[in-house]
């Protein structure tokens, strides 16, 4: 073939033309035999039938450890185990204590958590790096949930009693009498919310649907915590000043929680802002040269602890709780309390809230699973990891337990100290128990602000995300404003609505990119058959009367409008206009009766060339063909198939010839099953031709134009 100075194929070049034969596959014949009876018959005997394989196969499945655990490594592995899981263990004990706080429950609950779902998740997880336990986003919203049900039963202010041994009367299954204080009833509550949240977890698991963490992105994820972190820090300021306000209920909670600071400052309890002053100026410090200087640490040095011993000291030797009326933790009794049922005639108030906290702790810990595993280079089952952390929550919830998932802090300690399996965690549990069983009654004068100030100073990692926000901005100004929503409405309005409106956010940005997307012209390179567009590349050639146009979005009933647009726009070329204007021409001729000169031209010639031509203005020849790229069309629903069968016949009516190139072979389904190709040839000239490239499609539209350069009778 030789290349013109446009690098085009005209219709005079010959039979080399002619004879140059499309590109033609065929297609594989899909199995249709099968009715659904069949199909369903084949999937029950291959997901029922029980073998001693399968069993075997279901059962490790289930419980990932008995995989692993024989083929443990002891001397390889062993110390490195032990001491990830010493280490956490010793930065759970006052992290679980505080975040029991947030969470609106007593610091032995917090405790429980941490122990039960470090050896559940042992069992059941399938990641050997993630820590699972208390997470402050999960407790944020499990705490606003139990003050909301504590004020709809009554219990409008805390209570200084801290006795946790009273049992529910009936175990939960009888309304709740005077046998159960403030205490109880909000672990009560908080165990329910629990146990549902579990449900919702295995369910999800059992269903399969794990990919549903996908629709969660890191931007999304990010900012949620964010703004969850600027709620937790504004919850956590009444415990720094030593404040004693109820937790505003509904939306605007962080409003409203400024305004009642604001107007009970005057009530400051000087003892706990002294406190929580110390507490900050050591902590924040230490905090930072852990960071600073990891790479050089075996192990991060638990500054944490060191602050709660010495703080615990001196508020017992101090009197600070008589003397000064500053909040202490209480009585932490030791041991543990019989298995108790949640109480189930609460689980319909509780169970939408329970739903967005079963999507948030299984995204959570999905996305640091699969990171962790990524990065050291196995894999994780997203479904297995529901059932893990589904049941992380439902059996604690007996034991009067809490929400939990993983934790990001946590995690990445347990990875730093050489942690190798989840034996560590199983280590983790035993240093809990030792201080269940032993050390937790020492904590009794452990001021409640030294717990708030552990919290707020483990947030400096979410609400550093703020100082990211000019590059996330100029990286993908799409992702920073989904963060920059979520974040605020997570923050100002509601938690739970926050992760929503992130999610509708997300899905309405992906839906405006389809709407955004814009027909393209193509071009020809000069020494390949490669077509790009026209206006990102230099020295590509167009072909005289042949226009070729690319569309980069799925055709579907919500763009295909748009898409007809853009078409006409980049054509410069409308046929529904240019139809109106012929018909608006003959009949203005008709009425002034045209010259016997004018009545000889051909009306086809003039239809076909001059009206064209005058309505492409700034094109220097006739529009004789379409050709339209159809690679970058993922999939085609009926409006879509409808707008190409409209373009098709619309420019049909008007001279032009429209075909489709590099269709994938879902769209051709598409296309066939929407009646775009029609079996015999169709009134409008249709053809049921494919064109597996562009270069084929633009041949055939070549061949349609006669030698004569006759092209009107050919069209």
């Amino acid at each position: 073939m030789t290349l013109g100075k446009d690098c085009c194929t005209t219709a005079g070049d010959g039979a080399e033309s002619d004879q140059q034969q499309p590109l033609i596959l065929e297609r594989v014949e899909k199995e249709t035999d099968k009715n659904w009876k069949s199909v369903v018959s084949h999937r029950l005997k291959k997901h029922c039938s029980c073998t001693a394989k399968t069993a075997k196969s279901k059962i490790l499945g289930f419980a990932p450890m008995l995989t692993w655990l024989p083929h443990y490594q002891l001397r390889e592995w062993l110390l490195g185990d032990v001491m990830s899981g010493l280490i956490v263990g010793i930065l759970l004990v006052p992290q679980s204590i505080a975040y029991s706080l947030l969470a609106g429950q007593d610091p032995i609950y917090g405790l429980y958590t941490s122990f039960f779902a470090s050896i559940i998740y042992a069992i059941l997880g399938t990641s050997k790096h993630i820590s699972v336990g208390i997470f402050g986003v999960l407790c944020l919203l499990v705490g606003q949930v139990v003050d909301r049900e504590l004020a709809l039963a009554g219990y409008l202010t805390e209570s200084s009693s801290n006795v946790s041994s009273i049992l529910l009367a009936g175990q939960g299954n009888i309304s709740v009498g005077m046998d159960c204080d403030r205490s109880c009833y909000a672990i009560t509550v908080g165990a329910t919310v629990t146990f549902t949240a579990g449900v919702y977890q295995v369910l999800m698991g059992i269903f399969q649907v794990g990919f549903v963490s996908v629709y969660l992105s890191d931007s999304l994820l990010s900012g949620f915590a964010t703004g969850a972190s600027l709620t937790i820090l504004t919850s956590q300021l009444k415990y720094l000043l030593g404040l004693k306000i109820p937790r505003p209920q509904g939306w605007f909670t962080l409003i409203k929680t400024w305004y009642s600071l604001l107007t009970n400052l005057g009530n400051t309890n000087i003892c706990d802002l002294v406190t929580s002053l110390v507490c900050l100026l050591i902590l924040i410090p230490t905090k930072e040269l852990n960071d600073r200087f990891k790479s050089k640490l075996k192990a991060p040095i638990p500054f944490e602890l060191f602050v709660v011993i010495i703080a615990t000291l001196a508020s017992h030797f101090g009197h600070f709780n008589t003397e000064y009326g500053s909040g202490v933790a209480g009585n932490i009794p030791t041991g543990f309390l019989p298995p108790q049922m949640p109480m189930w005639t609460l689980i319909p108030n509780v169970a939408v809230d329970a739903f967005s906290i079963a999507i948030v702790g299984f995204a959570i810990t999905v996305s640091l699973s699969e990171m962790f595993a990524k990065k050291h280079g196995y894999t994780v089952d997203a479904n297995q990891e529901m059932y893990a952390i589904g049941f992380c929550n439902i059996l604690p919830s007996f034991f009067r337990c809490f929400t939990t998932s993983a934790a990001l802090t946590k995690t990445l300690v347990k990875e730093s100290t050489g942690c190798q399996t989840q034996v560590s965690g199983l280590v983790t549990a035993l240093v809990l128990l030792l201080v269940l069983l032993v050390i937790a009654p020492l904590f009794y004068s452990l001021q409640k602000c030294v717990l708030a100030v552990i919290i707020v100073v483990n947030l400096r990692g979410a609400l550093r995300k703020f100082t990211d926000v000019p590059r996330m901005w100029r990286v993908n100004r799409v992702d920073a404003a989904i963060w920059l929503i979520t974040m605020a409405a997570s923050a100002l309005v509601n938690t739970e609505l926050g992760l929503l409106v992130g999610v509708l956010v997300s899905a309405f940005c992906v839906l405006g990119r389809t709407q955004r997307a814009q027909v393209l012209e193509l071009g020809r390179a000069t020494t390949r058959e490669h077509y790009e567009d026209l206006s990102s590349y230099r020295g590509l050639r167009t072909h005289p009367g042949v226009a070729v146009f690319r569309y980069g979005a799925p055709i579907y009933y919500a763009n295909q409008s748009l898409f007809k647009k853009s078409l006409y726009r980049c054509v410069g070329l409308n046929p529904v206009k240019e139809k109106t204007w012929r018909m608006k021409f003959n009949k203005k001729n008709k009425q002034q009766g045209e010259v016997k000169g004018v009545q000889n031209v051909k009306s086809e010639e003039v239809e076909a060339g001059a009206s064209v031509n005058l309505m492409l203005n700034d094109k220097s020849h006739s529009l004789r063909s379409l050709v339209i790229d159809c690679s970058s069309i993922l999939f085609l629903d009926t409006a879509g198939v409808n707008a190409l069968k409209e373009v098709r016949k619309d420019y049909g009516e008007i001279g032009v010839q429209v075909v489709l190139a590099q269709c994938n072979a879902s769209v051709l389904d598409d296309l066939q099953r929407g009646g775009y190709y029609p079996d015999e040839k169709g009134p409008d000239g249709a053809e049921k031709k494919m064109f597996f490239t562009i270069e084929d499609a633009v041949h055939y539209v070549q061949s349609l134009s006669a030698p004569n350069g006759d092209y009107d009778s050919k069209c």
